[in-house]
């Protein structure tokens, strides 16, 4: 249970960070009506969506971590958060970038990330 709860608050605090890193380039970009906006003002907007990801982060690694009698050693939890990272950022640009295209390199790249989790789960 530890283990889907981590990785459930994971995959969640993800789509903050990602909206937090990426989101204002589709909301204050050029084509948008907040072009103009000062940057400063875009960087607070950003921590503070930034600031429910940690909300959210912070869990999922306390409940995944063999550290606190999770499931996961510090590198699994590690690499299960970049492929959960990976995930969330091609599904947000699909959806947010008409311009957003998967190349067979970015295929290729993310089967290399599968077979990463694969042996360090094995490990």
């Amino acid at each position: 249970m530890k283990a889907f709860s981590s990785i459930g608050l994971l995959f969640l605090s993800n789509v903050f960070m990602t909206f937090a890193w990426y989101g204002h380039l589709k909301f204050f970009g050029k084509g948008s009506n907040h072009a103009s906006t000062s940057v400063w003002v875009i960087i607070l907007i950003s921590w503070g969506i930034a600031f429910f990801e940690y909300c959210l982060q912070v869990p999922a690694n306390r409940l995944g971590s063999s550290e606190t009698g999770g499931p996961f050693s510090l590198v699994q939890l590690k690499v299960l958060q970049e492929v959960i990272t990976l995930v969330v950022f091609i599904i947000f640009s699909k959806l947010m970038f008409d311009n957003f295209q998967l190349s067979i390199n970015h295929l290729i790249g993310f089967v290399l990330l599968i077979a990463a989790v694969y042996f360090i789960f094995k490990g």
